[in-house]
């Protein structure tokens, strides 16, 4: 059975809902589809600073969200460790595109349904036109644990590093998988 908002599709439902979900929608799709969670409730945190005060003491690999935009229009988040630097320069010669910069808030709010602060690989749930292609950073997949915001960023959820990509399929996109160590994208 699945959600309202939600159609059967290979490996279980795919969400096609005409509005924003929040974390609470978030946490119900986790859990039909079988992944594991747990969150944390804190202050909202807008930095990976601000985040380390409130949840250092949490388990796991701990992440950022960049949200990319090139210049052609493409749409691309990389989700990786939060002590990675990032050479987004580097990512545009390895990606193929045009000059990449920071999506603009509107944009992020438009596409991705959070606001800035709240950028997470679960925000991909609410891009129903699939326009944002997903990057994670082969490194942080080798955690058992990650942890992400839940659509706010008052929260941090934490699910199996393996579940991630499921999820990211679920929600109807491909995670396209760097080695950022090797291609020379990050340091850190």
């Amino acid at each position: 059975m699945t959600s309202p908002g939600a159609v059967e599709g290979i490996g279980g439902p795919r969400y096609t809902s005409a509005m924003a979900i929040g974390q609470a929608e978030l946490l119900r799709r986790l859990d039909e589809l079988g992944i594991a969670h747990t969150t944390f409730e804190h202050p909202p945190v807008y930095t990976v600073e601000e985040a380390e005060r409130h949840t250092g003491h949490l388990a796991g690999g701990h992440c950022k969200n960049l949200f990319l935009k090139d210049r052609k229009g493409g749409l691309w988040l990389l989700v990786c460790l939060k002590e990675r630097r990032i050479d987004i320069n580097r990512l545009a010669k390895v990606l193929g595109c045009a000059r990449l910069s920071f999506g603009r808030a509107e944009l992020l709010e438009e596409v991705l349904g959070v606001a800035p602060g709240g950028v997470t690989p679960f925000a991909l749930g609410n891009d129903r036109e699939r326009r944002v292609q997903p990057l994670l950073d082969r490194a942080m997949l080798g955690w058992e644990r990650l942890n992400y915001h839940p659509l706010t960023n008052a929260a941090t959820t934490t699910i199996a590093a393996a579940d991630l990509p499921r999820f990211i399929e679920a929600c109807g996109h491909t995670p396209r998988i760097l080695d950022l160590d090797a291609t020379g994208i990050a340091t850190g």
